[in-house]
C-alpha cells in the first residue's frame, strides 16, 4: 500500500509483534504477524469490576485494558500483573498507543490522552455535541481522529486541540480508518466516505444499503465494511464505487463486526450467529462456521488460523482455519465476547462482558 515518505517518518516506534490500537494497523485489516502456539492454553486472567468491550492494546511487555468500570488500566504482558490505573469515565473503546501516549474516548463523548508509562492525564477533549465513544482512535501523522454515534468524524492534534472535523448525519460508530492521506468512515447515513486526512474535506463517497455499525478495513485498492441491514459492501476506491455486495441467503442478521483482511479472503462475523469468510475479488461465500452465540466481535486472523469471540453464555472463543472454517480450538470464558483481540509476540488477549481480559498462549 502506498504511503508518503513523511507519513513513515512519523510512524511510531512499534515492533512488528506489537498491536497498538483497534485492528492492529491504521487500515483495520486485523491481521497479526505473530507466531501463535498451534494450541492455546490460559497464561493469567485480569480482573475489572465491570465489562471490557473493545479490544486491548499491546506495546512491548505491556498491554493497556479499557473498562466499562471506569478505569484504564496498564497490565504486564507476561504476569498480567497491573502495573498503574487511571479513572477517566465509562469506557467500550479500545484504547490506542501513539508513542508514549495512550489515546481512548468514553460513552460522554471526551477523549483522553494519557501518559503511557504512569497514567498520568495529558490532556482531555470534550465534543461539543457529545456522543458515545465506542471506537478506537486512529493516526495520521501526530493527529488523533475518532468517531462516534451522534459526533462529526473529529481530528485532534497532538496537543488535543481539534483541528478538522467531518459531519455524518448520525456520526460513525467504527473506527477511522487510514490510508496513506485518506480517511474512511461510514455510518449512520448509510455511506461510505473518503475524507481528506489533512484537510477534513469529503473526497468522495459511495451510497451503502444501510448503516453501517462496523470499522472499515483498507486493502491495496479496496475496503470492506458490513451493515446493520444484513449487507458486506466491497469498495473499489481507485474507481469510487461498490465492486460487489454480499448478504447470506437465509436468515440474515445484521454485521457489526469489522472485517479482517488476507490476500484472498476477508473475514467477518454476523448477529446470525455465523463467521463469514469471502472472497476478497467476487464477495462470493468461500466458508462458514456457526458458533453458539451473536458474532459482535471482530475476527483476527493470524498465519493460518482465525480467532473470534461471541455472544454466547458461557462464553465461547474459537480458533479456526482460516483455509476451510473448520474448527481447531474452542475454549470457554466466563462471559460473552463484545470486541476484537489484540495479538501479542506469542499470545492473544480477549476481554469479556463479566470484565476478565484472557491471555492465551502456549
Amino acid at each position: 500500500m502506498l504511503r508518503s515518505a513523511c507519513l513513515l517518518l512519523l510512524l511510531p516506534a512499534v515492533t512488528l509483534a506489537d498491536w497498538p490500537q483497534f485492528r492492529g494497523d491504521p487500515q483495520s485489516t486485523g491481521v497479526g504477524t505473530a507466531k501463535l502456539p498451534a494450541v492455546l492454553n490460559e497464561r493469567w486472567v485480569f480482573k475489572c469490576k465491570d465489562s471490557v468491550e473493545g479490544a486491548p492494546a499491546i506495546v512491548g511487555e505491556v498491554a493497556y485494558i479499557a473498562s466499562t468500570d471506569k478505569h484504564l488500566y496498564a497490565v504486564d504482558l507476561a504476569t498480567g500483573k497491573e502495573k498503574w490505573k487511571a479513572k477517566l469515565g465509562i469506557m467500550k473503546a479500545s484504547p490506542a498507543v501513539r508513542g508514549k501516549r495512550v489515546y481512548v474516548g468514553d460513552v460522554d463523548g471526551n477523549v483522553f490522552c494519557v501518559n503511557a508509562e504512569s497514567g498520568e492525564q495529558v490532556w482531555k477533549y470534550t465534543s461539543e455535541v457529545g456522543g458515545e465513544i465506542a471506537s478506537g482512535c486512529n493516526f495520521h501523522g501526530e493527529n488523533v481522529l475518532v468517531a462516534a454515534q451522534g459526533m462529526p468524524v473529529t481530528c485532534l492534534d497532538k496537543d488535543g486541540k481539534k483541528v478538522w472535523e467531518f459531519a455524518i448525519d448520525g456520526g460513525s460508530n467504527g473506527s477511522p480508518t487510514v490510508s496513506g492521506d485518506l480517511v474512511f468512515a461510514s455510518g449512520c447515513d448509510s455511506a461510505f466516505h473518503a475524507i481528506d486526512a489533512k484537510t477534513g474535506k469529503g473526497v468522495w463517497s459511495v451510497e451503502l444499503a444501510g448503516q453501517a455499525a462496523a470499522t472499515s478495513a483498507a486493502a491495496g485498492d479496496f475496503a470492506y465494511v458490513g451493515t446493520v441491514t444484513n449487507q458486506v459492501f466491497g469498495i473499489d476506491l481507485k474507481g469510487k464505487r461498490k465492486a460487489w455486495e454480499f448478504e447470506p441467503a437465509r436468515k440474515a442478521q445484521a454485521f457489526y463486526a469489522s472485517a479482517a483482511v488476507t490476500d484472498e479472503l476477508i473475514v467477518t462475523g454476523s448477529r446470525d450467529k455465523k463467521v463469514y469468510a469471502l472472497d476478497r475479488k467476487s464477495g462470493k461465500e468461500a466458508w462458514t462456521f456457526v458458533t453458539d452465540g451473536m458474532v459482535d466481535a471482530s475476527p483476527v486472523v493470524v498465519g493460518d488460523r482465525v480467532y473470534v469471540g461471541c455472544l454466547s453464555l458461557p462464553g465461547e472463543f474459537y480458533v479456526l482455519d482460516l483455509k476451510n472454517g473448520r474448527k481447531v480450538q474452542q475454549i470457554t470464558l466466563d462471559g460473552g465476547v463484545c470486541g476484537s483481540v489484540a495479538v501479542g509476540p506469542d499470545c492473544i488477549l480477549v476481554g469479556t462482558d463479566k470484565g476478565s481480559v484472557y491471555c492465551l498462549s502456549k
